[in-house]
This record gives C-alpha cells, sequence and structure tokens, in this order.
C-alpha cells in the first residue's frame, strides 16, 4: 500500500495486518509499538525548535518499527508523520536501505535533507 492510500479509516487496519512482533502478545504491546511515530513526531519537532538531532534515538525507532511492522513501516511512517518533515524520514530510510526501488511513487520525489546526511557522514 502507498502512503498517501492510508487514511483515518484504513490505516489501523493495514498496521494490525503488517504487525509482525513475536515478543508482544497483546493489544498493549501494539499500541506501545505504534507509540514510535508519535515520538518521532516530537524528536523531529524538537529538532526543527532547537537545531539539535538525537540521530541514534531516532534511527533505534526505525529500526525497532521496521522490526515489527517490515516494509510496511515506510507507508505508515508517511502517514503518521507530519509532511514538513518527510524530508528527514526520507533521509532515514535511505540511510538505513529501506526505501523501495520499485514502485515508482511520490516517495521518490520526496527530497533527501543534505544537512542530514551530512551529519549522518554519508556525503
Amino acid at each position: 500500500m502507498r502512503f498517501n492510500e492510508l487514511n483515518e479509516d484504513n490505516y489501523l487496519l493495514f498496521a494490525i495486518k503488517n504487525y509482525d512482533n513475536p515478543q508482544s502478545l497483546t493489544q498493549d504491546d501494539f499500541y506501545e509499538d505504534l507509540k514510535r511515530f508519535n515520538w518521532i513526531n516530537r524528536i523531529l519537532k524538537k529538532y526543527k525548535s532547537s537545531g539539535t538531532l538525537n540521530i541514534h534515538l531516532l534511527i533505534n525507532h526505525f529500526i525497532i518499527l521496521y522490526n515489527v511492522f517490515g516494509d510496511a513501516a515506510t507507508p505508515l511512517l508517511f502517514y503518521k508523520i507530519d509532511c514538513q518533515f518527510w524530508s528527514i524520514v526520507k533521509t532515514f530510510i535511505v540511510y538505513l536501505g529501506r526505501l523501495p526501488e520499485y514502485p515508482k511513487t511520490d516517495l521518490h520525489t520526496i527530497p533527501l535533507d543534505i544537512e542530514l546526511l551530512r551529519e549522518l557522514d554519508v556525503i
């Protein structure tokens, strides 16, 4: 599913269908994992206002989301994260090697955050 196909009516069902956390046995665990999207939003808001970014904490959240939601984490991230942060989100997704090459979607037109790439020592 593409990120622009998710909406308030179907994102939760999409997340449930793609949730695979062998250590999670309860609904509370699922919702705790969903909170990571809110935590990422908070970290990115703080980055925009203060200019400081806890890169390691953010990478940990991304990795956990990909571990429990698999490839579905990508559309969920772009649905749940404020669009003003999409360039940053895409930069981390590319850094982690999780941006699908095909099919080409609107995600591929979102620019990378060049300054963040420098901080990640990619360029």
